[in-house]
């Protein structure tokens, strides 16, 4: 179960805890970080047009099971582990091809249509013990202001002109910053801010020029050895005591780095084995919401006192998150966990209010209001109420006989599953009456 993190590193009761007075109040506002977006918004990134998997609809919240799921299309394409994305009328999806080059292909969102395809030589195996799936391209692109940003596994950044797959730049990190190779690939998902695009590679976080790549600063450098070096987790843009900031968990520590100077203005070792810093944190006002393989789950408090920043743990608990990021609703983290079973965790106290029975082994999750949307690896469809009182599974439909890795995508009512080696466009079609 250890090497699956390795292999797949895209994609992961009770406990010691004290009360966190005004924490109700803050997590239901939210911070800018955790706003919800509207689900008519495409989806552009990884985890959805913000990063946090929360969508602004009623959509999900009228669906009393997933019976009226219909397959509008499917289309065949070689293996990948990155999620969708969806721009417009454009659905672009990325693959690796007789294990030597990388792929870019988009499809027309209504017919599944190909209408550009664009590759490069790129592809690499992962160490042995990590192989048993495949050495498959695993970050997820992000489309901005018509470009595409693809990150291949040899720490490799392509930018790609979005309407015709032209390449407009590339960045090969080993060759132009001298690093090393990173052993699983290039995995972290770049993010777009403005005119910068963010991304860790390298064993560091580079601030580029979207339109150019040109470095604007390198910065929190890290070891570049197997259990250290590279990045499973993607970064996030924060608002924290007022100020705008990168929040980056690497494989051994969370941090907060100046948008501006690249400088580190905060830093908090996270508990791990052998680098299994995964999932995607949650930060909700002034807190940040991590769990990790063999480590534990935490919260903790970021704290700014005369312009000088500290971290401190509110709690600690002993359940542990592996590859899946979890989705925060209301005052309760919904998380799924290492040991395939599905947890609802009370923010104020740290403690689980209920464990669900075992599920797979990954979810990819996306919420809207009291309703969560998970795609396990088996290929199962789950829809389940965000009850805090006791889990509450709504309905579950079998879309895929392949393994679905990738993290699903939601724009209006169609979802989109990224199958091993498919792409496959379901619609919610309106309930009937009852």
């Amino acid at each position: 179960m250890a090497a699956r993190a390795f292999l797949l590193t895209a994609v992961w009761a009770g406990g010691n805890s004290t009360a966190l007075p005004g924490l109700a109040q803050e997590s239901a506002a939210q911070s800018p970080a955790t706003q919800p977006t509207s689900v008519n918004t495409d989806w552009t990134q990884w985890r959805g047009p913000d990063r946090t998997s929360m969508l602004k609809s009623d959509i999900l919240a009228s669906q009393p099971n997933l019976e009226n799921l219909e397959r509008r299309w499917r289309v065949e394409v070689d293996a990948s582990y990155s999620g969708p994305i969806v721009a417009g009328n454009k659905v672009f999806v990325t693959e690796t091809k007789d294990r030597k080059f990388e792929v870019v292909r988009c499809l027309d969102r209504e017919t599944g249509k190909q209408l550009w395809e664009s590759q490069w030589e790129g592809s690499m195996k992962v160490p042995f013990f990590a192989a048993a799936n495949g050495s498959w391209i695993r970050s997820t692109p992000t489309y901005n202001d018509g470009r595409l940003y693809i990150c291949g596994m040899k720490d490799v950044l392509v930018c790609l002109n979005a309407e015709t797959g032209a390449e407009l730049w590339k960045i090969d990190f080993p060759a132009q910053y001298e690093t090393k190779l990173p052993d699983f690939g290039y995995v972290s998902s770049p993010l777009v801010d403005g005119d910068d695009l963010y991304t860790q590679a390298g064993s560091a976080v580079f601030k580029l020029d979207k339109r150019t790549g040109e470095l604007k600063w390198r910065g929190m450098q890290g070891a570049q050895n197997m259990m250290s070096g590279g990045a499973f987790s993607s970064p996030i843009i924060a608002t924290l005591h007022g100020q705008r900031q990168i929040v980056v968990q690497s494989r051994e520590e969370l941090a907060g780095l100046s948008l501006e100077t690249g400088d580190v203005l905060w830093r908090q070792p996270v508990p791990n084995f052998r680098g299994m810093n995964i999932l995607t944190p949650l930060v909700i006002g002034n807190k940040i919401f991590t769990s990790t393989y063999q480590g534990g789950t935490f919260l903790y408090d970021i704290k700014l006192d005369g312009g000088k920043w500290s971290v401190e743990q509110l709690w600690k608990q002993p359940t542990q998150g592996y590859m899946s990021s979890p989705v925060v609703i209301g005052n309760h983290v919904y998380l799924h966990l290492r040991n395939q079973r599905f947890t609802c965790i009370d923010l104020a106290t740290g403690k689980s209010t209920w464990i669900s029975e075992p599920f797979g082994q990954y979810w990819s999750m996306i919420a809207a209001g009291d309703r969560i949307l998970a795609l396990d690896e088996q290929g199962d469809l789950l829809l389940i109420k965000a009850n805090p009182e006791k889990f509450e599974l709504l309905g579950k439909q079998h879309v895929s006989d392949e393994t679905t890795w990738a993290h699903v995508g939601f724009v209006d009512r169609d979802i989109f599953v990224r199958e091993l080696k498919a792409m496959s466009v379901y619609t919610l079609t309106q309930p009937k009456p009852q």
